[in-house]
């Protein structure tokens, strides 16, 4: 039984419990730290608010889990009842002692003897105290990783709300101590740990005041943990700097859209209330008498008043429900939608909500997570028309570099636990970058050189007599020259989807396809679609407007109302969810879940064929609920060419990948002979795989004639020039 079990047991019982507490418990459980307390007892207790009223899957997940442990309470149990080493009242010296420990040995000499009569020189007390410190010491190292683990444990059963953090995090007094002091940031050397994991090291962190930075980096390399970090003034932020991290949706409730926006800014709100409340007070106050007291009390609230009153005038509140409706507006949601409760939206439009919160407060410093995972391309056109002309400091982590491109006016690259910063976006990073690396290279190689001609004289003439001298020299040399390091290698990645046979026209087609979950409420009307093995096509257009709907009627998971799906009786389709981690068994690795799926083949074969999508060594054994977000779509696209498709339907695929899965996914497909058909809002991978753009939306699906820039431009202009 080991850790990983228990943390498999958790994560099927509760799929959504965050992976820090699922790892703090595993470790516990396990731990003979935790030998002298009722382990069940304290995982029962964590887990219950992981369990959210689930009372019967939380009492099923501690039977299994008491099975799992019985061996190991009952070895603790048996420890307990074992009498313990106790400390003796005083120290022995047991050099002082009358019976010789050697004597009995043999009847030659007495060791002990021939010392007898010296005074031991340790001071006892000494190196009492220093058994004591290597002790405390070895506690710590063996619990370093339980030790953290259960600090993040108690930042998470500690979570406050949005308002008390955000006044914990950028307190009022900050707004007045801010004015007249500089807003750039600038950290010459910051450590940053998740857990045991030492993520950056004698780091420099410099953010200039309006400037927008991209935070890039390889999957699993710590930039969100960063973000937070930041976010929680972990890393020493200055305090008269305001700090917004979206990271996680809103939590729904009966807050209308537009008011959730209006209360995200919590100063703004905080000092409306008091502005309401100081006006009651003197309204009562004005029915009162003339006497001292209360003209001192009127006088003591209208002063406090005009300072409310200023504070909200240099916050522009009086323009804060227009400036809200049109964020909103400009990330899809129109007027009908901004009166909606918060819980009526999916998590993706929850999302949506807490971005819009976050521009409107407009911190100083905005931290954003993959904003355009949860937007689609209309959304994410707006943003980054807004995002330009954003006032404060921005630090962004995206791995869409037309985003990148079209926001960031810095690169900092994180990697081998430092920052690296590029001026430029992301085209501009990636220019310099390889540049730079080449330079590097260049210079690494010429000094090897350097150093095998020294070594080479060395070798030759050491043992001459005539050239002694110049080869002692040579050494010398050699000996004061600066240890290299080679350049780290660019980390590149491919896949390999397998050739597709060839079967003959028509392969699938949609005729006037018409489809509604109910007959008044139709989403697509009189659609026309033809797909073949040397089609590219991209689906554009709003959520919600169909375009995955579109996708399951091709696939056969949606019978259309109207209309009729025509598909070649050979046809074999591969589709790509947007949700792909749901069809993924996390109990299973990556082998296994291919074995279940194609059954017939060697372990040797299926580790092989997820080597194709650089699911490589141990990382095919290991269980599909520890892999990454960018493993999980690897595995999942390793099961779709097993498939050998003629068609691949991709609904957005690129949402987990980084830079380098996704130049691979690219060329990947742009070498594939098979049909594609992609939802997407990354405008790069629309432009390097599709040759058509079809946009979805009113009930049609037509196709495009221009590029992606052309389509965000019409979006931004149309959403501007409504009223």
């Amino acid at each position: 039984m080991s850790s990983e079990d228990i943390a498999e047991e958790i994560r099927a019982s509760f799929p959504g419990t965050e992976e820090i507490i699922v790892q703090y418990l595993s470790g516990y459980l396990v731990d003979d730290a935790g030998e002298e307390e009722d382990v069940l007892y304290v995982a029962h207790e964590i887990l219950k608010s992981v369990a959210a009223g689930r009372d019967d899957i939380l009492d099923e997940l501690m039977r299994r889990l008491g099975t799992l442990l019985e061996d190991q309470l009952n070895t603790r149990l048996k420890n307990k009842s074992r009498p313990k080493l106790q400390k003796l009242d005083k120290v022995m010296d047991m050099s002082k002692s009358h019976l010789s420990s050697t004597i009995a040995l043999s009847e030659g000499v007495d060791l002990e003897s021939i010392n007898k009569g010296k005074a031991s020189r340790v001071d006892v007390k000494k190196l009492e105290k220093q058994e004591a410190k290597i002790k405390a010491k070895i506690e710590k190292r063996s619990r370093r990783d339980l030790y953290e683990g259960s600090k993040l444990l108690d930042a998470h059963r500690k979570q406050q709300t949005y308002e008390e953090l955000f006044m914990k995090i950028n307190p009022l007094e900050a707004a007045a101590a801010s004015k007249n002091k500089s807003k750039d940031i600038h950290l010459p050397s910051i450590d940053v740990n998740f857990g045991s994991n030492r993520i950056l090291t004698g780091a420099t962190l410099t953010l200039a005041h309006g400037r927008r930075y991209g935070l890039i980096g390889r999957n699993g390399v710590g930039k969100s943990t960063l973000l937070r970090q930041i976010a929680m003034r972990e890393v020493p932020i200055p305090a008269h700097i305001t700090i917004l991290f979206v990271e996680q949706e809103i939590v729904g409730d009966d807050t209308r859209a537009i008011d959730s926006v209006l209360k995200a800014d919590v100063w703004r709100d905080h000092l409306m209330k008091e502005q309401a409340s100081l006006d009651a007070k003197l309204t009562a106050l004005e029915t009162e008498g003339d006497e001292k007291r209360f003209e001192d009390a009127r006088e003591e609230l209208s002063s406090r008043l005009a300072e409310v009153h200023t504070r909200l005038s240099d916050m522009d509140a009086e323009s804060g429900p227009a400036r809200a409706a049109a964020l909103l507006a400009g990330l899809g949601f129109d007027e009908a939608d901004q009166q909606k409760p918060t819980r009526s939206f999916s998590g993706g439009w929850r999302m949506r909500l807490a971005l819009a919160r976050a521009l409107f407060v407009k911190p100083a410093l905005l931290l954003l997570d993959e904003p355009s995972n949860h937007i689609d391309l209309n959304a994410l056109a707006w943003l980054e028309d807004y995002l330009q002309t954003w006032p404060g400091t921005l630090l962004v982590v995206s791995h869409d570099r037309a985003f990148l491109d079209a926001v960031a006016t810095d690169i900092v690259h994180q990697h081998s636990g430092r920052l690296d910063y590029y001026k430029g976006n992301f085209a501009q990073f990636y220019s310099t970058k390889s540049e730079r690396d080449k330079n590097l290279r260049k210079e690494y190689d010429t000094q090897m050189e350097y150093r095998k001609h020294l070594q080479a004289f060395i070798d030759r003439w050491r043992y001459n007599a005539n050239r002694a001298a110049q080869a002692q020299m040579k050494i010398k040399i050699l000996e004061k020259l600066p240890d290299l390091q080679p350049p780290e290698a660019d980390e590149t990645e491919q896949f390999k989807f397998p050739e597709t046979d060839k079967i003959s026209p028509p392969l699938l087609q949609a005729n006037e396809v018409t489809f509604g979950y109910s007959p008044d409420k139709l989403i697509l009307k009189n659609v026309n679609f033809d797909v073949g093995l040397d089609s590219r096509i991209a689906m554009v257009g709003p959520n919600g407007a169909g375009k995955s709907t579109l996708i399951k009627i091709l696939t056969g998971e949606l019978n259309p109302i109207g209309g009729h799906v025509t598909r070649n009786g050979r046809l074999r389709v591969g589709y790509f969810a947007q949700h792909h981690v749901d069809t993924l068994d996390p109990t299973m690795n990556p082998v296994q879940f291919l074995q279940s799926k194609f059954p017939g083949r060697s372990e040797q074969e299926y580790r092989q064929h997820l080597g194709n999508f650089q699911i490589t060594g141990m990382t095919g054994l290991q269980s599909i609920a520890t892999l990454s977000g960018g493993q999980k779509s690897r595995v999942a696209f390793s099961l779709l060419s097993l498939q050998k498709p003629h068609i691949l339907l991709l609904d957005e695929p690129t949402n987990h990948l980084d830079i380098e899965g996704l130049d691979a996914l690219m060329m990947a497909l742009q070498k594939w002979n098979g049909g594609v058909i992609i939802i997407s809002h990354d405008e790069k991978f629309i432009t390097t795989v599709a040759n058509q753009l079809w946009v979805c939306g009113e009930g049609t699906v037509k196709q495009f004639k221009g590029d992606v820039q052309a389509y965000k431009d019409l979006i931004v202009n149309n959403i501007k020039a409504k009223p």
